[in-house]
Order: C-alpha cells, then structure tokens, then sequence
C-alpha cells in the first residue's frame, strides 16, 4: 500500500424528500379529508478518525462521496425514510480543509473524533400538514431541500511523539530500524526516504512513537529536493532528533541548513525542544571524532550525543533523552504521566 498524505474530495449530503399530497377516500367513511405525509431528511456527511489506518490511500480511487436522498411522503400519513449517511473514515491527525486549501473545517487529532461536514436536505411537507380550518382539503406539498455539495482537502498529519530530521544519508531511517520494528528502505545515496515512516521504540518499559520523514536540503521551503511537504508530519511530534552524519564535511553548516529551513518553514518547528547528534560515528578516527564534535557542539545550543547504529553506541542514551523530553521528567526521573505516551502502529507508513 502506496503511502498518500493529500487528496481532495467531492461531497454532498442527501435532498429531502417530497412531500405528497393525498386524500383518504374510504367507503362508509363520512369525514376523509388530507393524509399526505412528510418526506424524509436527507443523508448527511460525517469525516470519522479510526484506528488501523495510518495512509490516505483509500481517497486516490475514490473522491466522490454522495449521501442518499430521503424517503418521499405518501398516503394515510406515511412518512418518508430518512436517507441513509456517509462517513469517510481517516487516520488520526487528519485536517480537513475547504476548497481554497486554506481555511481549516476540522483537525481530528484522535481516534474517535466525528464531524458533520455536510447536512441533508429537510424533508418536505405533505398535505395534511397544511390543513387549517379554513382549508380543510388543501392540495399542495413542498419538495424537499437540496442537500450541501462542497469540494474539501483532505491533509494528513502523522501523531508521533518525536520526529527525525537532517539532511539525506544523515542516518535517520537506519536509526528508525535499529531502535524500532520498522523496516524502512536503507541505502547509501540520498533520498532513499519518500515517504514518511513510523515506528514505535521502547526503552525503561516505555513506548513511544518515532516519525521518520524525508532529508532536507537547501531550499526545500522553496521546493529544492522533495521540498518540505513532508514536514508537516513532526508538526504534533514532542521533540526532534535532529541527525548529523559524520560524514559530512562541514557537520556544523549541515546543521545550520537543517535549522534554516525549519525556520523557514515556521509551524513552530524551530522553537520544539530538539536533541543533536552526530550519527554515523563509526566512520571516524578518534581525532577527527574530537574536531567534528567539538564543530558541532559549537553551533548546537545543547548538548551533542555520538551516535552509532553499528556498534549501537548512543542509542540507549538518544532514546531516553528523547524519552526524557516527551515525558516531563522530573529531577529524580521519575515519570508524573505515565499515561501520556501514544502507542502507534509498528512500521513504515508504506506497509
């Protein structure tokens, strides 16, 4: 299954029913008089979050959604059905937004959440309910209301509780594999990650979500590279892990491009707590180790950890410090919400 962050769908609720018009004529029954019932509402459009889905595939084959129309009124005051409503099931950390791709409609933050989108037509009346005593036979019935139609966007936003960043072939979808059961795709040329990957990682007897997503370059709030569309998947995160591979050249620069661009991109990115580390340490001689650390540490505003999926030197210590900042702990470590932590689904978001 093809990982899909954005799709754009047609809606439109039911129309009302008709109302009818009728007369009860029966032999031997002296008094008749109008018996049409009312039509019935139309269906509406309900958006669900629910468990189980972590991809917008379904809305790529499908993008037109209509409710059912309500029942029509008939005689000896028979009212029509209420036409049966639609619900586009989502993944958790779905936002809706209108045609013009900018105004929010609703942000379904947890599994569970419901919203109407779009109401059905009320049902028309029949006769009978337009009999006064000055009408006692009246012969006329309104149609029913037209449902809604609106075109909306629908734009996903994967609920993790901390994010990976960096530049390409920094090392994040192998320390993705190594700390969780996610089995991203793993290669020595950059942008070996197109789509965002989730997995979920345990340390102290504690999970926790990591979101893996695609390097940034240079200018990706601009469009360069993949550009920064992918971002938006560490906006709910609560801390980054921001990844510098030993093999840059210039580690310092690499990190302040990195830190430029979520900048750049806003969304409170830059201001998240954030973690550095220098990935891919292996690579190094004790002395160059020395110089790259110490460059690094020069431009981080917190401390710098040495990490290593190899020789998995570091990944204990990443893994509390990330689980550290997600959970608030106090001085002593111990955890005031142990509660708080969100278990996702094991993987990548391509599976």
């Amino acid at each position: 299954m093809k990982f899909l962050d954005q799709a754009k769908v047609y809606i439109r609720s039911g129309d009302g029913g008709a109302g009818s018009v009728s007369f009860r004529r029966e032999k031997f029954i002296e008094f008749g008089g109008p018996d049409g019932g009312d039509g019935g509402r139309g269906g509406d459009i309900y958006i669900e979050a629910v468990a189980g889905l972590n991809t917008l595939i379904d809305y790529r084959y499908q993008q037109h959604f209509k409710a059912k129309t309500g029942g029509h009124g008939m005689g000896r005051n028979r009212h029509g059905a209420k036409g049966s409503d639609v619900t586009l099931k989502v993944p958790a950390g779905t936002q809706v937004f209108a045609d013009d791709n900018e105004t929010l409609i609703c942000d379904l933050s947890t599994v569970g959440e419901r919203h109407r989108l779009a109401a059905g037509g009320n049902g028309g009346f029949g006769n009978a309910y337009f009999k006064t005593s000055v009408n006692q036979a009246p012969r006329r019935a309104n149609p029913g209301l037209e449902g809604e139609e609106l075109t909306i966007w629908l734009r996903l936003k994967l609920i993790a509780d901390a994010g990976l960043v960096g530049l390409p072939n920094a090392g994040k979808s192998t320390f993705l594999a190594t700390v969780t059961r996610a089995r991203p795709k793993i290669a020595d040329y950059p942008f070996t990650t197109l789509h965002p990957g989730l997995g979920v990682a345990k340390i102290d007897d504690t999970e926790f979500v990591i979101a893996d997503i695609p390097g940034l370059i240079e200018g990706a709030h601009e469009g360069v590279g993949i550009g920064d569309r992918f971002l938006g998947h560490v906006e709910r995160t609560s801390v980054l892990l921001h990844l510098v591979s030993a093999t840059e050249e210039d580690v310092a620069g690499s990190y302040v491009t990195v830190r430029r661009e979520l900048a750049a991109y806003d969304h409170g990115l830059a201001e998240k707590p954030e973690i550095v580390a220098l990935s891919k340490v292996d690579t190094l001689t004790d002395e160059a180790r020395e110089e790259k650390m110490a460059a690094l540490q020069a431009v981080a505003e917190g401390p710098v950890l040495a990490l290593s999926a190899v020789t998995r030197e570091g990944m204990t210590e990443a893994l509390r410090s990330l689980r550290r900042e997600i959970s608030g702990l106090t001085s002593d470590g111990s955890l005031p919400e142990p509660d708080r932590f969100a278990v996702g689904h094991e993987g990548s978001a391509e599976e």
